[in-house]
C-alpha cells in the first residue's frame, strides 16, 4: 500500500521519496529538490516542462533565488498580495537549485506556495519540494487520492489521513507568470490575474 501515517509520510519525503498531496489547485506530486529526476521518470515528462519548487513560505525560497535588493522587494510585493495562493513566479534561479528541475533552461525557477493548510504543514516540515500535477504527461491532473494511488501503485506515498474519494483543490490551474528585464510577463492564465 501506498497509503502510510503522517510521520512516515514526513519522513519519506524527506528521504526523498516521491510524495502526493493536496493543494489549493490540483493533487500535486512531489520529491526532494535533489530528486527531481524521479518526477520525470514517473510520470514520462519531457525536459522542457520544468517542476516547480513549492514551500511553506517566501522566506524558504531565498537561497534557491538571485536577484539585485530592489528586484527581492519587488517581488516580496507581489508575494504578499497573492499568496498563500494559485500564483506561480517564475525568477531567476541561483546555483542551489538542482538543473533536473528545469533542464532545458536551468537559470529560471517557479515558486508558489500553495494555499492548503494539509500543504503548508507538510511543507513547513520538509522545506521546499519540488512539484508538479499528479498525472501522467499529456494526461488530465487527477483529483483524488484514490485516483492518484491506482495510477501510481506502490512508486508514491500517500497520508493515509487524506480522504480517498473526495475531490481535492479548485482543478483551475495556478496562474504562471515570468520576471524578465524588470517585467511580469504572463506564461499562463489561471485563476490569479496579476496584470
Amino acid at each position: 500500500m501506498t497509503q502510510v501515517s503522517q510521520t512516515d509520510f514526513i519522513e519519506g519525503a524527506i528521504a526523498g521519496n516521491v510524495i502526493s498531496f493536496p493543494t489549493d489547485t490540483v493533487p500535486a506530486l512531489a520529491v526532494r529538490p535533489d530528486n527531481a529526476t524521479a518526477i520525470f521518470t514517473l510520470k514520462q515528462r519531457a525536459p522542457e516542462k520544468p517542476l516547480i519548487l513549492m514551500a511553506a513560505a517566501w522566506r524558504d525560497f531565498q537561497p534557491y533565488l538571485t536577484g539585485t535588493p530592489d528586484e527581492f522587494a519587488t517581488w516580496e510585493g507581489i508575494v504578499q498580495c497573492y499568496w498563500p495562493g494559485a500564483l506561480t513566479l517564475v525568477l531567476p534561479a541561483s546555483p542551489a537549485v538542482p538543473p533536473a528541475m528545469n533542464p532545458l533552461n536551468p537559470e529560471t525557477i517557479g515558486v508558489r506556495v500553495p494555499n492548503s493548510d494539509i500543504a503548508l504543514a507538510l511543507l513547513a516540515k520538509t522545506g521546499p519540494l519540488a512539484t508538479t500535477s499528479a498525472n501522467r504527461s499529456g494526461e488530465s491532473p487527477l483529483e483524488t487520492m484514490a485516483a492518484i494511488e491506482a495510477a501510481f501503485d506502490e512508486r508514491v506515498l500517500i497520508p493515509n489521513d487524506v480522504p480517498g474519494d473526495i475531490k481535492l483543490g479548485s482543478g483551475l490551474p495556478s496562474t504562471v507568470v515570468r520576471w524578465m528585464e524588470g517585467e511580469w510577463t504572463v506564461l499562463r492564465q489561471g485563476s490569479v490575474r496579476l496584470i
